[in-house]
Parts: structure tokens; C-alpha cells; sequence
């Protein structure tokens, strides 16, 4: 796509610390480095997410995800990592070009992804009808 800032970083029409680089994918430094070694990985070839890209490019991002993790964590003495991917604008994604975030932990307060216990107002036997049927 002619406006998605990450095809222009692999068509190298804008600069990026690319990290890892195979025929499908892609990883490079996030600009924003909301923890150190902040890392995106993507695919080459255009997804707008996760809900669009082919199980055979996910599984092959995923697999490098994983290596990247472990490098980072043993390179940067991370305690830890956070792995995500944000799906449309309500759920925090930003650019529409499928891609996960690494995110290495060095302590629990740098950056708060936090969960709300919603199980006291919640029918799971509804939910899983619902998501079942």
C-alpha cells in the first residue's frame, strides 16, 4: 500500500533499524521504544491484521517473533517480554499493516498492560454459546 508507513520501511522508501530480514518478513526497532528493545515484526506482503493475514505467513512471523524474544531477552538481560498485536483502532492499533510487538520487561512498572476482573458481572455460559454456536 502506497500509505503504509511500514511497506514503505520494506521498500526502503524511509529509513529503518531493521533487525531481521528474511523474504517474508521483517523486524526493526519501534520508533516509540515504549520499553528497551522495543521491536516490531511483520510481513512483507500487506495485512491490515491479524484477522486478515494467511496462517502460513502468521505461523512463519510467529516462529521469528520467538526467536527475536529470546534473543532480545539474552541480549538486552530482560527480565521478560510481552508479545501482542493490536487489532483495529478500539483495541489500540495505529498502523493498519499486521504486526507484533516484542516488548522486553525489565521491571513490572514500566509499562502497565493491565486486565479487569469483569468475572463477578460476566455469564461465561452465555459467552461460550455465543463464541460456540
Amino acid at each position: 500500500m502506497s500509505d503504509c508507513i511500514f511497506c514503505k520501511i520494506i521498500n526502503k522508501e524511509i529509513p529503518g533499524k531493521i533487525v531481521y530480514e528474511d523474504d517474508e518478513c521483517m523486524a526493526f526497532l519501534d520508533l516509540s521504544q515504549a520499553t528497551y528493545g522495543h521491536t516490531l515484526v511483520i510481513p512483507k506482503k500487506h495485512y491490515a491484521n491479524i484477522l486478515e493475514v494467511d496462517d502460513k505467513t502468521l505461523a512463519h512471523v510467529m516462529k521469528i517473533v520467538k526467536n527475536l524474544a529470546n534473543q532480545i531477552v539474552e541480549k538486552l538481560d530482560a527480565k521478560g517480554v510481552n508479545v501482542l498485536t493490536n487489532t483495529n483502532e478500539v483495541a489500540g492499533q495505529t498502523v493498519h499493516h499486521f504486526h507484533v510487538h516484542i516488548l522486553p520487561r525489565y521491571d513490572e512498572n514500566e509499562l502497565k498492560i493491565e486486565f479487569t476482573d469483569h468475572s463477578n458481572s460476566v455469564d461465561l455460559d452465555e459467552v461460550y454459546k455465543k463464541i460456540t454456536k
